[in-house]
């Protein structure tokens, strides 16, 4: 009994204690929100999942997009990371031909370099990009419906 006590008094106390943090807790399956219309085509949602400060010098988005639908050509003022966490996608950058890429890749595109990604035209995909904090994005040129349909009907064939 006297055990029990203990282990009541002292350690319970503790445990409780450990289980209290101050850390500062986000999660890439939470959905985020519908994204303007601004710079794509279609249906897209964006989550800050992490975002750069004095400490840390990147940022982590993850973004859905419904099936045929795309961003605009872009580039950024550092080197960005896609991680593909779920369906398929078109990437090129340009001067090169598009690729599909799928769940579980991972392609980086390098600073400065022009380059567009999306959902395939039957797919939705997810993605994670890590990317630097300084002027993320810079919008260079549209990519429009009959571009992106016409890469969609290449890589499909």
């Amino acid at each position: 009994m006297k055990n029990l006590i203990n282990i009541v008094l002292f350690v319970l106390p503790i445990c409780i204690l450990a289980q209290q943090s101050d850390y500062k807790v986000s999660s890439y399956h939470e959905e985020g929100f519908k994204a303007p219309n601004t710079h794509y085509i279609g249906e897209a949602w964006l989550n800050s999942v992490l975002q750069a400060d004095e400490e840390t010098e990147f940022n982590i988005t993850k973004a859905t997009f419904k099936a045929n639908s795309t961003l605009d050509w872009h580039k950024h003022s550092s080197s960005q990371v896609l991680i593909y966490v779920n369906g398929e996608g078109y990437y090129q950058e340009r001067g090169k031909d598009p690729v599909i890429l799928k769940a579980g890749d991972v392609i980086r595109c390098k600073k400065g370099i022009e380059h567009w990604h999306s959902s395939t035209k039957y797919s939705d995909v997810t993605y994670l990009a890590i990317y630097g904090g300084e002027q993320p994005t810079t919008w260079t040129e549209v990519v429009t419906q009959e571009y992106y349909d016409s890469v969609a009907e290449k890589l499909e064939e």
